[in-house]
């Protein structure tokens, strides 16, 4: 992920062996990451059970928080994709109950927002 797509508040992709070393001891038995991304500080991942967000808060990124949306909790979602002069994408997630989407995150061009989509739609469409 480049400086300037990072400083935008763009999303990148994470490997999953980095997001297995770093977030591992968060997955529950036959859990697997599907997809992670990252933020400057945070990231956000998709297991095969739920959505993970890891939002590092702070100066030093040192307080933590690991929030855990079951994929049955979100009642539905949208993905923007970019037009031609737009740098980004942008997916957002409505909870159960929620008028506006409780979560949005924005993607740099290096990230196949359909494939993203893709993950959402099988787990959030069973």
């Amino acid at each position: 992920m480049g400086l300037f797509s990072a400083l935008l508040g763009n999303a990148g992709v994470v490997n999953q062996d980095e997001l297995k070393k770093d977030y591992g001891n968060l997955l529950i038995d036959g859990e697997e990451i599907e997809l992670g991304f990252k933020l400057i500080r945070d990231t956000f991942i998709f297991t095969t059970k739920r959505l993970i967000l890891i939002d590092r808060q702070g100066l030093t990124g040192k307080k933590t928080e690991f929030m855990s949306v079951s994929y049955k909790s979100i009642s539905r979602f949208s993905v923007e994709t970019a037009g031609t002069f737009e740098l980004d994408a942008e997916l957002k997630i409505w909870i159960s109950g929620e008028s506006q989407p409780s979560i949005t995150k924005k993607f740099n061009k290096s990230v196949n927002v359909y494939d993203v989509q893709k993950v959402l739609a099988h787990h959030v469409l069973k």
